[in-house]
Order: structure tokens, then C-alpha cells, then sequence
């Protein structure tokens, strides 16, 4: 065999993203009763206690039980950070581990390794928020008015979280770096966005603030979803929500495809 021959790659090589797929979907659900169920059981508390606080004493769009009202919030809210712990973690934990080259040396795209991550942490983000959803029937009815709007946002929302979350775990070097980026980012985000209420009990200005909080989009469009109502059209919660995700989307795979602090 010629020295040629030994060096072309060799043909029909599959690709490893099926592979690294598997391995990220399979990453949380192993540990299934710390991603998923773990959630589940803080957003019960969350409406536990608001719900026995403030039912009877809030109505939100004129009808809406407080407690119907806060269900989706909760469902955004533990989506959101979930999609954003997948990747972030993933990536954390495989720099600080030395097994983060396993992920480069095989035949894998920028593309690919991109889509793996996002896909598996969108996965674990909707299991979480069907899960919630299917505990809160428990206790309340909650049919959705419109099933597809509720796809659409708790997709979009999540890919959003994921593709943040991957720019945190390649930003990051140590765990306490990518803490800062949670607790000083993603935690005031969802938590200053209208979970618990709605932006119309807020003072004009704190309203105009929150109209530049992107998360916001994302649970008022879910509370359309349920309740055919919102605080701001459910299109332009999409147009929002549909342009941070695809401008997130071509700078994360712009760092990927630099190869952002993972050639060195």
C-alpha cells in the first residue's frame, strides 16, 4: 500500500452524530430522577405556595384563575433552564474531565456536533415542561386553547436555551465561570419575565423594561397557547422569539466553527 493511499481518509466513513446524539439524550435520561423529576417537584412547590397564597385574590386577563395562570410560567421557566443545564454541563464537565477530545477527533461538522447538543437539550427541556404539565392536571384543569402555538414557543424557547447554554459551556472554563452566566443572566431572565405575574401590574416603566427581556416573549406566547390571550400579540412574540433564536443560532456556530476555545 502506497504512502497515499495510507493517508486519504478512508471512504464511506459514517458520521458521528448519531453517536454523540445518543450519548447526550442518554447523558439525562440515565440520571432521569435528577433532570427531570427533580423539576417537576420545585415547579409543584412553586404552585403550592403561590397558588394557596394568592388564589382568590388575583385574576389575570379578566377570567383566568391564578392558578391556571401560573402553570404555564412554571412550565417556561423550568424548560428554559433545563435546555440551558444540558449543553452547558455537558461541555463543563467534558473540558474539565480531558474527554472533550473524544467529541473532536471523530468525523464530525461544526454542524453536527451543534445539532447533537441543541436537539438533546430541546428534548430534555420539552420532557420537563410535559412533565409539569401532566402533574398540574392533578390539580387543576388546563386544556390548551390552541396545542400548535404551545409547540411552537416551548420548541423555539427551549432551542433558544440550548443554544445559550452551548455558548456557556464553550465560553466557560471552570464551573464557577459558567455559575456567573447562569445566576447573573439566565435566573434573572426567566424570573423578572412575567412567571408569576402578568407585565400589566407593573408601572409603565418597569413594562417597558420588560418588553426588552426576551424571555418574556416566550411565556406570553406559551399563555396564549393555553388561554387564547396575552399581553402582546402572539405574532410578534414569535417574531421576537423566531430572530434571538436564528441570530443565537449563527453565533454559536460561528464559535463552533473556529473552533472556539477547543483547539487549545
Amino acid at each position: 500500500m502506497s504512502s497515499d493511499s495510507r493517508l486519504k481518509p478512508q471512504e464511506g466513513l459514517g458520521s458521528g452524530f448519531p453517536t454523540l446524539l445518543r450519548k447526550e439524550l442518554s447523558r439525562f435520561w440515565k440520571v432521569g430522577f435528577q433532570t427531570v423529576a427533580a423539576p417537576v417537584v420545585t415547579a409543584l412547590l412553586y404552585l403550592l405556595v403561590f397558588a394557596h397564597v394568592l388564589e382568590g385574590r388575583v385574576q389575570v386577563y379578566g377570567t383566568v384563575p391564578y392558578t391556571s395562570f401560573l402553570i404555564p410560567g412554571l412550565m417556561m421557566m423550568s424548560m428554559l433552564q433545563n435546555s440551558f443545564a444540558n449543553p452547558s454541563s455537558s461541555l463543563i464537565q467534558s473540558r474539565i474531565t480531558g474527554n472533550l477530545v473524544f467529541v473532536l477527533l471523530p468525523p464530525l461538522s461544526h454542524r453536527e456536533i451543534f445539532t447533537a447538543y441543541i436537539i438533546a437539550a430541546v428534548t430534555r427541556g420539552l420532557c420537563v415542561g410535559a412533565c409539569i404539565w401532566l402533574v398540574a392536571l392533578f390539580f387543576v384543569p388546563l386544556p390548551a386553547a390552541n396545542i400548535l402555538w404551545v409547540l411552537i414557543f416551548a420548541t423555539l424557547s427551549c432551542g433558544i436555551m440550548a443554544v445559550l447554554g452551548l455558548i456557556a459551556g464553550l465560553w466557560s472554563e471552570k464551573f464557577d465561570q459558567l455559575a456567573a452566566f447562569q445566576n447573573f443572566l439566565i435566573m434573572p431572565a426567566t424570573f423578572l419575565s412575567g412567571v408569576f405575574y402578568s407585565i400589566h401590574s407593573l408601572p409603565p416603566f418597569w413594562q417597558a423594561v420588560s418588553r426588552f427581556n426576551p424571555v418574556f416573549y416566550t411565556i406570553d406566547g406559551m399563555r396564549y397557547g393555553f388561554f387564547a390571550v396575552s399581553d402582546v400579540s402572539p405574532w410578534h412574540s414569535l417574531a421576537v422569539v423566531a430572530a434571538v433564536f436564528v441570530a443565537l443560532c449563527i453565533f454559536a456556530l460561528r464559535l463552533l466553527a473556529r473552533g472556539y476555545k477547543l483547539r487549545n
